[in-house]
């Protein structure tokens, strides 16, 4: 194995200059929680690896007019611990507690998770539903990116060379809002998706005014479903708005088979979790928790 270089960044401008004088051959370590192991596999050889744990906007989730800036190595587990967070976005913290075990939440990042740039990522299909923003930063300066346009492949991502991800943002909530993350896995625990779909929406009354669908798991990147989006809005949720929201996620599909599931019976449960996601997203809204709720 040829030398690493280890650089840890007090402030992002540093990083960002770790970066580019690694000229793409840096690697950030937020949590680690996927890059050691793909560098034990081999999947990985970094020429430098930037820590940037100790760049304070990096690791602090900070609210200003109801909307929330995460920074992207802020770990799981403090997303999870953020009461007002939770309550605002319930469906993007229980996307983000999925990544991993209860221990590797206290080191994993929505930041990471996103930079992985898995089409099955957890915390991803939900951030998309929520309308969340990327904010980067490298040689030229900053620049926001819709998350949904932030990963290009398996693996790959529309950062530049010398660019990092320092937060992301969730927008203010309008009234009478709310999300929700719904999974597949083939085990009841620590498994990887077989679809992940994330809804979120906002009613007037009994009617939805507002909604977004992020799909995962069934295409190369993660999906932002707009089709299915169009068949809720205006309607009261009712089964004919469902079956039209379902049968646009499943035509969204384009998906692989796998050890985990046929392409038959993915785009299938994609349009079955988005008609669960939806329910549990307009429940919330009515002030009805699903206690107890886990993925299926």
């Amino acid at each position: 194995m040829s030398e690493i270089q280890y650089q840890s960044a007090k402030t992002v401008k540093e990083a960002v200059k770790y970066m580019q004088a690694a000229k793409g051959k840096g690697y950030i370590l937020a949590g680690g929680t996927d890059l050691l192991v793909q560098m034990k596999s081999g999947a990985r050889s970094p020429g430098v690896i930037v820590d940037v744990k100790k760049i304070p906007e990096m690791v602090t989730v900070t609210e200003k007019n109801g909307s929330f800036t995460i920074g992207a190595a802020t770990p799981a587990a403090v997303l999870g611990e953020n009461k007002k967070l939770r309550k605002t976005w319930p469906g993007v913290i229980e996307a983000c507690n999925l990544i991993g075990s209860t221990q590797v939440q206290g080191r994993a990042s929505a930041g990471g998770n996103l930079c992985n740039a898995s089409p099955a990522a957890d915390s991803v299909p939900a951030l998309v539903a929520a309308g969340c923003i990327v904010n980067v930063a490298g040689p030229t300066g900053k620049r926001k990116i819709p998350v949904e346009e932030f990963c290009t492949g398996p693996g790959k991502t529309s950062l530049k060379t010398g660019e990092i991800v320092v937060s992301l943002t969730l927008p203010k909530r309008p009234k009478n809002s709310s999300d929700a993350y719904l999974r597949l896995i083939p085990r009841t625990e620590m498994d990887i998706a077989v679809v992940g779909v994330g809804v979120s929406l906002t009613m007037k009354g009994d009617t939805v005014a507002d909604a977004r669908v992020g799909l995962g798991a069934v295409a190369p990147t993660v999906l932002l479903v707009k089709d299915a989006a169009k068949a809720l809005i205006g309607s009261k949720l009712d089964d004919a708005a469902l079956d039209a929201a379902a049968a646009a996620c499943s035509a969204a599909c384009n998906p692989i088979n796998d050890k985990r599931g046929t392409i038959k019976y993915r785009t299938k449960i994609a349009g079955v979790l988005l008609k669960r996601s939806a329910m549990i997203a307009r429940d919330r809204i009515n002030g009805i928790e699903h206690r107890g709720h886990r993925p299926v």
